[in-house]
């Protein structure tokens, strides 16, 4: 008995594994020696791998053994995939639209979806060229986090006083709130300056203003908007400048030629609406103030928009007359691709599906264009050399408390001091990189009296090409 186990002893020491000798140890090995699965591991499988009836394995990918030794997937249909017989997805070659940000985001730019591949294995690859959400960026004029919304939660114009003096503040108040210098390859403002129609001298301190408001007409972004007028910038109650009646007007003292190359662009002539006859004083702006803007264009823009309103004491009485108060936005840029800059550079100009010009002011309301919507319906014109009717306005709520909203002679029922466009949206193309010129500018037209108003706000830069000019909001 002793000899039988000393010999038992030095076979199963000698020429066998201890497991195939000692009953009291059951389950497979590991390819180290050690005991897995339950099972006895006959062929001592490498790692990751499991015997099935004889046979290493990986039941984690083996559309045979998927999961478990005999489970099997359909090899047609499905792959075995961390042990789960998975769906194929797609055929090879196949391409589709794909987006990985939250939904909702990929129809606001810079967000876009992107396009993703199917592979030799039958599943989708990776979505390339998408653009997803990211934080928001404060002052690049982009909607960073695609949520429809540039810059929100950001603003550079909390503390900036009325009557400054300082035309960057007006840059700020209109939403530009990132500098730069000519030398450097930086975007942002390079300088600012106020003047007169023709870049010289300097407009009267009453004629501009910044504002939390004007009258119940409210800011567009940021906390202040800038305010330029042919009379006083100033609503009912404002100081700093003081408010002072529209319709009676106030002679600031000023005048000058209005802009040379606008006026060449246009044959020598001020510009009109068809069928009102030529502005009085051709070529001479009362009253005028011009703020100028020089700016280095972000290198993913390729163009630029920003919101104006537009109030004018001529309405209702001189509407299509020769007192036609001008406000421009006049865009110097090296822009020559598809959908071109106007060619007279004033993108405060509205393009009717007829292709008709008209310039923004109180000639809007002469053929119904809809872009002079705060207002009475009614007779207009009454005054001037031909007698009309507007019935495309949509009320006076944001005349509220701006002085255009005076009882006074008007035409007839039609006899508010003036009425506005409303917010309106001017834009225009640039090139990415370049510095582009910005003259925004108002002033009266044959006399001094019977003022008008323009209001900014808003500037943002935009990826895509625009419709240079202006639109309702």
């Amino acid at each position: 008995m002793l000899y039988r186990l000393f010999s038992l002893m030095i076979v199963c020491g000698l020429a066998f594994s201890v497991a195939a000798c000692s009953p009291s140890k059951s389950g497979p090995l590991n390819y180290d020696g050690s005991v897995v699965d339950g099972e006895l591991n006959q062929n001592n499988c490498g790692p990751g791998e499991t015997d099935c009836d004889g046979e290493c394995v990986d039941i984690y990918t083996d559309p045979s053994h998927c999961g478990a030794c005999g489970n099997q997937c359909n090899q047609i249909q499905e792959a075995c995939i961390n042990g789960v017989c998975t769906p194929f997805e797609c055929t090879p070659g196949e391409t589709e639209a794909c987006y990985t940000g939250p939904p909702g985001t990929a129809d606001n730019p810079p967000c876009q979806a992107g396009t993703r591949v199917c592979g030799a294995d039958k599943f989708w690859g990776l979505c390339q060229d998408q653009v997803t959400p990211i934080p928001e960026v404060c002052y690049n004029g982009i909607d960073d986090n695609c949520d429809g919304i540039t810059d929100e939660g950001c603003s550079c114009d909390e503390d900036l006083p009325s009557d400054s003096s300082d035309p960057v503040d007006y840059a700020m108040a209109m939403g530009i709130c990132e500098f730069t210098t000519e030398d450097s390859e930086e975007w942002g403002l390079i300088s600012a300056s106020f003047s007169l129609a023709d870049g010289t001298g300097e407009p009267n301190p009453n004629a501009r203003s910044i504002r939390s408001g004007f009258g119940a007409t409210q800011v567009q972004e940021g906390n202040k908007l800038v305010v330029l007028s042919s009379g006083h910038a100033a609503a009912q109650g404002d100081t700093n400048p003081d408010f002072a009646e529209f319709q009676y007007g106030e002679n600031l003292g000023t005048g000058s030629s209005v802009p040379q190359d606008w006026l060449d662009a246009n044959g020598g002539n001020l510009p009109n609406a068809p069928g009102c006859p030529t502005p009085s004083d051709d070529g001479w702006a009362n009253d005028p103030v011009m703020l100028t803007l020089r700016i280095r264009v972000p290198d993913n823009a390729n163009s630029f928009s920003m919101r104006t309103n537009f109030f004018s004491a001529e309405y209702p009485q001189w509407v299509c007359s020769s007192f036609n108060d001008f406000f421009i936005v006049l865009l110097d840029s090296s822009y020559a691709g598809d959908s071109p800059n106007p060619a007279d550079k004033n993108l405060a100009i509205y393009t009717a599906p007829d292709n008709t010009d008209y310039p923004i002011g109180v000639n809007l309301a002469f053929g119904n264009t809809g872009l002079f919507q705060q207002c009475l319906n009614g007779e207009a014109g009454c005054s001037g050399s031909q007698l009309t009717q507007i019935t495309t306005c949509v009320g006076t709520d944001e005349l509220v408390g701006t002085g255009f909203d005076i009882v006074s002679s008007g035409c007839g029922d039609n006899n508010l001091t003036g009425g506005g466009t409303g917010w309106l949206v001017t834009s225009g193309n640039v090139v990415p990189g370049e510095i582009i010129t910005l003259r925004i500018a108002v002033w009266d037209t044959g006399d001094h009296i019977l003022d008008s108003v323009a209001l900014i706000d808003n500037f943002v830069w935009n990826m895509e090409v625009t419709d240079p000019g202006t639109i309702v909001n």
